[in-house]
């Protein structure tokens, strides 16, 4: 059979008839338009967004710190076993060179008093030269106190050198745990407590190391007090203040104002002098009435030390009691009398230096006159206006420098009791007169007197 495609073939491309006509464009349809979003839409997009963020940084962050501790735990591994056995020895050094400089700051302080010892020689008396054997027994304790500090350290020290491992063994290497990251010792974590059971081994050195701190502590407790000694130096025994007076003038003094009557047949006055030079008589305690202005007198003469009892006539002189170059030293003088027999004692730094009967036998001391320290009165005026009294203050006769301890007894004191308030290093300031007490009496600087520290 023949088929005619002919006839029924269509070609797709052929233009059917009327096609050239125009034909109207087909709409095409709207474009896609995306749905307003809400502010809440919004700013849960927002969120999303940022806490994505926080994730990213939040991993980031966790990658650099295990890299960084990983890093810094190898440094540490490395550290410790490469210094771990030298740096307990290293302190220990350390400790024993600050022990030696302090027993060489010992031994030098030792020096120098015993240097000052020697220029001071001339002028030492028993109780100063005392004091000063007292303060050397002191540092020569202290000085042992740290040669057993330097021992004990030694020990230590030599202990540590010979346990090296002890430090080192902290960092010996380990199997590394592939769980925990973590290095493990070999044979177990039984033989890791076996290692610390070890380690406590170590508590003797610690146990020296704590007495090596005690006797440290002990150590400096001991050098605050000889250094509170050494500032108590500059006021002998006891004393909390003094009386300074700055230069020799006539207006310069101190008037002491009793609360009882001097009407006495016997006293002993005691005080404590330093003064600044002595080049001719100078008058530290002074009592008189306008009748006789030189009652009681205690001086210095230069070298000398003088006491009087009713007037010039009767001394009582001690020679070399004082420095020829001048003070600079605490110097403790004391004048004793009784009417009984007259007789006067004058004793320097505890030592009865000079005595003499029939000084002002039989005399009592009149009421009513007036007591001076550092002055004394003479013919020349009235500056403070005592009726009776037509005699002033002499510049030649002015003391310079610094006085306390000023006490008078209505009595006669024992040797035994001088020598005691004699003590430098003692207490001797607690111990007040009856008549005069130093720091009850009250006392009136004038001029450019003043009490100091």
């Amino acid at each position: 059979m023949e088929i005619n495609y002919a006839d029924t073939m269509t070609y797709y491309n052929e233009i059917p008839d009327g096609a050239g006509e125009p034909q109207e464009p087909t709409p095409s349809p709207s474009a896609c338009k995306s749905p307003d979003l809400s502010k809440w839409d919004k700013l849960f997009a927002m969120l999303e967004n940022s806490q994505m963020r926080e994730n990213m940084l939040l991993q980031y962050a966790d990658d650099i710190i295990k890299v960084e501790m990983g890093s810094l735990r190898g440094e540490i591994l490395r550290f410790v076993a490469q210094y771990g056995g030298s740096c307990g020895a290293a302190v220990e050094t350390a400790g024993r060179r600050m022990s030696l400089q302090m027993e060489a700051r010992l031994r030098e302080a030792l020096q120098r008093l015993n240097f000052r010892e020697d220029q001071n020689a001339a002028a030492a008396t028993g109780h100063s030269t005392g004091n000063s054997n007292t303060l050397e027994l002191l540092l020569q304790q202290l000085l042992s106190a740290t040669r057993t500090q330097a021992s004990r350290l030694s020990k230590l020290e030599g202990s540590c050198f010979s346990n090296p491992g002890a430090g080192r063994g902290m960092g010996a290497e380990m199997p590394l745990n592939s769980k925990t990251g973590f290095k493990v010792p070999e044979g177990g974590w039984h033989r890791a407590d076996q290692e610390v059971t070890a380690q406590e081994a170590v508590g003797p050195l610690e146990g020296a190391l704590a007495a090596a701190v005690t006797a440290l502590q002990q150590t400096k407790a001991e050098l605050e007090e000889v250094l509170r000694s050494s500032r108590q130096r500059n006021l002998p025994a006891g004393c909390e203040t003094a009386l300074l007076f700055p230069m020799r003038s006539r207006r310069i003094y101190t008037s002491v104002i009793p609360d009882v009557d001097l009407s006495l047949s016997s006293f002993t006055v005691c005080l404590w002098a330093k003064p600044a030079a002595v080049p001719n008589r100078t008058v530290l305690f002074s009592y008189g009435t306008h009748r006789n202005p030189y009652e009681i007198q205690l001086l210095l003469s230069r070298t000398s030390a003088l006491f009087t009892v009713g007037g010039e006539a009767h001394l009582v002189e001690a020679r070399g009691v004082v420095r020829a170059e001048g003070a600079s030293e605490w110097i403790h003088l004391c004048g004793a009398w009784t009417s009984e027999q007259g007789l006067a004692s004058l004793w320097a730094d505890g030592k009865k230096v000079a005595s003499m009967p029939g000084v002002a036998e039989g005399h009592t001391l009149p009421d009513g006159g007036s007591l001076q320290l550092g002055q004394e009165r003479n013919a020349g005026g009235n500056p403070s206006g005592v009726p009776g009294f037509e005699g002033g203050f002499d510049a030649k006769l002015a003391f310079a420098g610094k006085l306390t301890g000023v006490n008078m007894w209505d009595s006669v004191l024992s040797g035994e009791q001088i020598s005691q308030l004699a003590l430098q290093g003692g207490q001797g300031c607690e111990q007040r007169g009856n008549m005069v007490a130093w720091g009850v009496t009250e006392m009136v600087p004038h001029g450019g007197a003043q009490f100091t520290d």
